[in-house]
């Protein structure tokens, strides 16, 4: 499965994007990050309220160079079948990013999130940065859906240390002080802030 540190395994598959179907694969994300998460099944309760979460605030991804892509095991006509289904009805109406199909539950199975009693991946997030590495993991139980606050704050303390070579701190944001990762470093940190 998915280690971090470790080249993210690799997935392909039939998407729907714009209401059209599209074939993906990882690949096709490289040179930038990667929100790939799972969700247990079209046409649940808590997915809808995930999923549009995600698309009502697609821009602030891609103001910071990541794209998003949702997957369950359910057939991409059934994805399609969803997004077609009007917000007030319970479906998710115009989404903005793809949804993958994973019909043959390899990608699931793949990324260490298949509960296979259930034949359904548990809510696993994983976060990807543009050499294709997974930078982090965390995998909800199923009744528990993500905050895509806390997903936003992580890519974007991701990208900071990339770019800069400090660490962040424990409920880091952008506007914190980040830790300079030398002896005097640190101590210019604990200065500041406490």
């Amino acid at each position: 499965g998915p280690r971090v540190q470790k080249p993210a395994p690799n997935f392909e598959g039939t998407a729907v994007i714009n209401g059209e179907f599209k074939d993906i694969k990882l690949s096709d994300y490289a040179g930038k990050y990667l929100y790939l998460f799972f969700y247990p099944l079209d046409f649940t309760f808590v997915c809808p309220t995930e999923i549009i979460a995600f698309s009502d605030r697609i821009g602030e991804f891609k103001d910071v160079n990541t794209s998003v892509v949702g997957v369950s095991c359910d057939s991409h006509f059934s994805h399609l079948a969803w997004v077609n289904t009007p917000r007030k009805s319970g479906g998710l109406g115009d989404l903005k990013y793809p949804l993958l199909s994973d019909f043959n539950k390899t990608i699931a199975r793949d990324y260490n999130v298949l509960l296979e009693k259930d034949g359904v991946p548990l809510r696993g997030s994983f976060i990807i940065d543009p050499e294709g590495v997974v930078r982090q993991i965390t995998i909800n139980d199923l009744p528990v859906g993500r905050s895509v606050d806390e997903v936003l704050r992580l890519i974007k303390a991701f990208q900071f240390v990339d770019k800069h070579g400090e660490v962040c701190p424990a409920n880091w944001n952008p506007e914190s002080p980040t830790i300079k990762p030398t002896p005097t470093g640190s101590k210019e940190y604990f200065s500041k802030v406490n």
